[in-house]
């Protein structure tokens, strides 16, 4: 019997990846589907007081589209500021800076977004945030396991040794995150900079091998 050409999956079945210390839940829809062609992940505000998209703009021609899948939020797109519940789409154009708050509990958002003409990549991050969603649920030894297979699959990506490297500053593994930092900064000069100001590796500052 061959198999079914597609699949169907309810946000209540996604995981729930906590990724900021509000408590903003990442929900991966395009990692759960294995989605290639663009980019959607969903995020909930349980509360209903937090940042359910970051305050960014777009640069490169990617574009976006939010949904509020459920709840309500007060998206800011340039100076403007709208009431979007539950049922809204957005669309944002490339370069315009947009971010929104939740107003009511339980709000998602789904994000949706690729560039146009262009293969989509697969952002690194969403491998990071798993392994910091374990962490920040207390696994530690769950969250070492997925970044550290994240790496060796990808030790030409500095994200993933400069992540594997800050959780091993916050868990207090000082050869392994002083090693990683090195790595992450061989491959991208500039994560010398972001170690310098990041509140991950404040255990480490003081030590003489610290490279930033």
């Amino acid at each position: 019997m061959s198999e079914k050409a597609y699949e169907v999956v309810h946000l209540d079945e996604l995981d729930r990846f906590p990724i900021d210390e509000e408590g903003l839940l990442w929900r991966p829809v395009r990692r759960r589907l294995g989605i290639t062609a663009f980019g959607t992940n969903a995020y909930t505000a349980e509360e209903g007081t937090e940042r359910v998209v970051e305050e960014h703009r777009e640069q490169d021609g990617h574009e976006e589209l939010y949904f509020v899948a459920s709840g309500r939020a007060t998206f800011v797109l340039g100076d403007d500021e709208i009431d979007a519940p539950a049922g809204t789409f957005i669309h944002a154009e490339p370069g315009t800076k947009r971010g929104a708050v939740a107003t009511e509990p339980n709000t998602t958002v789904l994000a949706i977004g690729a560039k146009p003409g262009v293969p989509h990549e697969i952002s690194a991050w969403e491998e990071i945030f798993v392994g910091f969603g374990h962490y920040r649920k207390g696994d530690e030894d769950k969250a070492r396991e997925h970044l550290t297979a994240f790496v060796a699959a990808n030790d030409d990506r500095w994200q993933g040794h400069y992540n594997l490297a800050c959780l091993e500053a916050l868990t207090e593994n000082r050869d392994a995150a002083i090693a990683e930092l090195r790595r992450a900064i061989e491959l991208e000069p500039a994560a010398k900079e972001y170690a310098a100001k990041d509140e991950d590796f404040d255990w480490l500052r003081g030590d003489p091998e610290f490279p930033a």
